[in-house]
């Protein structure tokens, strides 16, 4: 993770694990939504190391001077209606959850219908991004329940990841910013005002 001498906190929109499910302790608290590369495990029994702050699906939290909520995960239709904690998965293990089919790496219905609820929120956290959205030259690989959020929760920014790649939008009247792997770029953000500045 990247440190940065003047940055009280982090913000992250998902796949913090590495490749065997492991997460580093940091330095500079992290707070973080679940991508779909999660080790779900570590994260439920609560077992994360020193800084790293886990923000469960539909649950606002201050930080700092803003206001944050989130809605990690992928979207997966055969799910969609199934109860959060009725996702399947796996028996314990150690590895990332794309690998062992691990259903929890998706978000559902109840918790898109919790945060379209939530009012007042300064940074809306998503894995997904809202439509559309063009990965390259392909199909809209944007989600419709995130612009359904989007339009009740008029949050005053979005942030997603999954994609991997910067880039600014608006979606619903809010900006919409997709980041980029942190190895190559992150946002300075004025907690104030929500401006930011793109740091590579």
């Amino acid at each position: 993770m990247r440190q940065h001498p003047d940055v009280p906190f982090w913000l992250c929109v998902g796949d913090l694990a590495d490749a065997d499910g492991r997460y580093e302790a940091v330095d500079t608290p992290l707070y973080w939504i679940k991508g779909n590369n999660e080790n779900f495990d570590t994260i439920a029994a609560g077992a994360l190391p020193a800084g790293l702050h886990y923000v469960p699906n539909a649950q606002e939290i201050d930080v700092g001077e803003i206001r944050v909520a989130g809605l990690g995960g992928t979207l997966a239709p055969t799910w969609y209606e199934t109860p959060a904690a009725d996702l399947p998965h796996p028996r314990k293990g150690t590895v990332r959850a794309t690998e062992l089919a691990d259903k929890r790496r998706h978000f559902v219905r109840e918790e898109v219908d919790a945060c379209k609820r939530m009012r007042g929120i300064d940074v809306f956290l998503t894995h997904e991004a809202a439509r559309p959205y063009r990965a390259g030259r392909g199909n809209d690989a944007g989600k419709t329940p995130i612009n359904e959020v989007l339009v009740s929760m008029q949050p005053r920014l979005h942030l997603f990841g999954h994609h991997h790649r910067f880039t600014e939008q608006e979606r619903e009247g809010v900006r919409s910013i997709g980041l980029d792997l942190v190895s190559e770029s992150y946002l300075l953000i004025d907690a104030p005002t929500l401006e930011y500045h793109l740091m590579s």
